[in-house]
């Protein structure tokens, strides 16, 4: 039986130690998920340093597009060093240009200095108006994995799209993400040639036991955290397809 790669993403301290018990088979490392993650801090790294699951550190310096000015760039170096001499697997990169394009010169120095390091393109992939030429550049800078929702608000809508994303790259990773859940994986698996899947397991958290904590800002509204039970039942429903496929398939 192939395991399919059960990747979360996590922006704390109890989502390091929900995502690993619920099974988890790496973890993306974040700041504030809530806006799509964003570089998580030297302290956060330091810990998951210590658990251990292969950690893939997100390296996004603030909010919004993908497109960095020098000194952005400049920051996500460091912070890439950063992961380095922290000892974690990998980093996930990602550059666009105005118009949504891959950001190719902005993609090699970022390349270049997570050499030997694991290395997941996020999605700025997304916003690329055209996958395929996104994609041949992908496998032309040695970039072996890309997280992706289809371009779509979550990889169920964006289903055709990866599985063109994944035709045009032939030996890159594409691994789905947006939206993933136990109840929607048996689709995605039947669509696409499965070998790793990316989800956050998160639940609302319960309100903040001191009013004033939500009232100043310090809780938003909606908030959410990883949860144990939806990582788990993730890794059940990935386990029960990969024993349903023949022997050697990574797809149904």
């Amino acid at each position: 039986m192939t395991r399919i790669t059960l990747e979360i993403c996590v922006d704390d301290a109890a989502g390091i130690q929900a995502a690993r018990d619920g099974g988890a088979d790496r973890i993306e490392l974040c700041a504030a998920l809530a806006v799509g993650g964003l570089t998580p801090s030297a302290g956060l790294i330091a810990l998951a340093a210590d658990c251990d699951l292969p950690v893939m550190a997100m390296i996004r310096p603030r909010a919004g597009d993908f497109c960095w000015t020098g000194p952005e760039l400049e920051a996500s170096v460091a912070e890439i060093r950063a992961c380095r001499a922290a000892g974690l697997a990998g980093v996930v990169i990602g550059a666009s240009l105005p118009d949504g394009r891959l950001d190719e010169a902005a993609l090699r120095r970022l390349v270049a200095e997570a050499s030997g390091l694991e290395i997941t393109l996020h999605r700025a992939v997304d916003l690329t108006p055209d996958p395929d030429p996104a994609m041949r550049l992908v496998k032309a800078l040695g970039i072996r994995r890309v997280l992706s929702s289809g371009g779509a608000l979550t990889a169920l809508a964006g289903i055709a799209r990866l599985r063109a994303m994944e035709q045009a790259a032939p030996g890159v990773t594409v691994m789905p993400g947006g939206g993933v859940s136990a109840e929607n994986a048996d689709a995605l698996a039947a669509a696409l040639d499965l070998r790793e899947i990316h989800a956050s397991g998160s639940a609302l958290l319960p309100p903040p036991r001191l009013a004033a904590v939500a009232e100043f800002g310090f809780q938003p509204a909606g908030a959410r955290g990883t949860d144990r039970a939806k990582v788990a039942a993730l890794r059940a429903k990935l386990d029960q397809i990969s024993a349903s496929r023949p022997s050697g398939c990574t797809s149904s």
